[in-house]
């Protein structure tokens, strides 16, 4: 079996996280969120009261700060100035953070680089908005989760509500999320995009087993 990439993209709450966990679980191979990458760009900003659409302010702060991938037994943590903020990556104002600054051209080059040089030499599932078009355009399997909004925001509430967070309703997830999905859509440096040759698999039609079944029919044999 030789090193190959799985690419799945998709919009937010989708649960291409989810079926790429899975995936990587299932097939013994490591994963990449992507997405938590920016995050940790967006946690940066919050704590030093940056504004994520203030493309000056943001570069000054990229410069400034270290931003870290470890892997500790297979898991990946970020880590932000030498300190571990995985834990801070899911809040909502962390998720809208991240989708603003994540739309500056400077911190996607930045973050894209260490994606690349993070997966070159190892077999990787990948998730995000833009590794099929962008991060990984020659991965040997590529992927498009879509998933209805209000179905993601029944199954963001859940998870906030299930890490103890009832500060948010239905309505304001909800809003988030089409806000987040129209800045992805819609900015100028790589936005959320279909590849012609992508696989559509909708998350709201199967449960998370069928989801990951269906993905694994999809791979040569030599790599299941």
């Amino acid at each position: 079996m030789g090193i190959y990439q799985i690419a799945i993209d998709g919009p937010s709450g989708s649960g291409k996280s989810t079926l790429a966990k899975g995936i990587a679980k299932e097939l013994g191979i490591m994963y990449l969120d992507t997405g938590a990458m920016y995050r940790t760009c967006a946690v940066a900003s919050i704590r030093k009261g940056v504004d994520p659409k203030d493309a000056e302010a943001v570069k000054k702060m990229m410069d400034e700060v270290k931003i870290e991938v470890k892997f500790v037994d297979g898991v990946q943590h970020m880590i932000l100035d030498g300190e571990d903020v995985t834990g801070d990556l899911r809040t909502p104002q962390t998720s809208i953070a991240a989708s603003d600054i994540s739309a500056l051209p400077f911190v996607r080059t930045a973050m894209v680089s260490l994606q690349r040089e993070i997966a070159k030499n190892q077999t990787f599932v990948l998730d995000g908005r833009d590794i099929a078009s962008v991060v990984l355009p020659d991965a040997k399997y590529k992927f498009f989760v879509v998933c209805a909004p209000e179905v993601r925001a029944e199954r963001r509430l859940a998870e906030l509500q299930a890490a103890g967070d009832n500060s948010q309703t239905f309505e304001e997830v909800l809003r988030d999320i089409n806000y987040r999905d129209e800045q992805d859509s819609k900015r100028a440096a790589s936005p959320l995009i279909q590849v012609p040759e992508a696989v559509v698999i909708d998350t709201g039609k199967y449960d998370i087993e069928g989801t990951r079944a269906f993905l694994l029919s999809h791979l040569d044999e030599e790599d299941k």
